[in-house]
């Protein structure tokens, strides 16, 4: 693996939920972004094919404020009896309210497993540049100073959009008196990128000490 390059995003909005899978029919949301969530913020603002983004960390910057959720659901988990006529059904849910999150990653150069399998283009790109990490750091500093984005990021469901998205702001404080332990915490279903099989990964015992998230370097739990 080549040298890898940090990239830094604080992304804020009055609602998000990154689901619990353990949760069931009423899911409830992590304190925090998982590990898959949070590379997927970094990949709506660039997406670089020819580069790994490895998240590191989150910092949380508001008080955790958990909130109950009621929408009516019509997508296809619906029954095929409710399907037929129309009908949907009220789906409940415990969000966050009011979030604000410093994001950290490092960037590097993709693995060959996953090299083989890029778009012609992408292989393209990468034959041009000695450090796609390094590459991708720039282009990612310039997109987020511009207000540009590849895909508009959100706050895990797609209907909680961000308010702020970009450099971080002085004003933005980490809540360093937050400290709490999470159990089981998902961390990716598709780790392999390109052509992926589904592989539910959890981290175990995932401490958040001074308002820190810090991921594990190693997925400890497959599914």
């Amino acid at each position: 693996m080549g040298k890898s390059y940090n990239v830094q995003i604080e992304i804020s909005g009055a609602t998000a939920m990154w689901t619990r899978p353990d949760t069931g029919d009423c899911p409830v949301s992590y304190p925090a972004p998982t590990y898959s969530a949070v590379k997927g913020i970094f990949e709506s603002i660039l997406w670089g094919p020819a580069v790994q983004i490895n998240p590191t960390k989150v910092e949380i910057c508001t008080p955790l404020q958990y909130h109950n959720y009621q929408t009516n659901y019509g997508g296809p988990l619906r029954k095929s009896g409710v399907v037929k006529t129309g009908g949907g059904f009220q789906f409940l849910a415990t969000v966050l309210l009011d979030v604000c999150y410093r994001l950290y990653a490092e960037v590097s150069p993709a693995p060959k497993s996953i090299q083989k399998d890029m778009p012609l283009s992408a292989k393209r790109w990468d034959q041009k540049t000695t450090a796609p990490g390094h590459a991708y750091q720039a282009m990612f500093e310039r997109r987020l100073k511009r207000g540009q984005c590849f895909s508009v990021p959100f706050l895990g469901w797609k209907e909680f959009a961000p308010a702020y998205f970009g450099e971080f702001r002085d004003s933005t404080i980490v809540q360093i008196n937050l400290n709490t332990v999470i159990p089981s915490m998902l961390r990716e279903v598709f780790p392999e990128g390109y052509a992926s099989d589904v592989a539910f990964s959890f981290d175990q015992n995932v401490a958040i000490q001074n308002g820190t998230l810090m991921f594990l370097r190693k997925q400890v739990t497959l599914c």
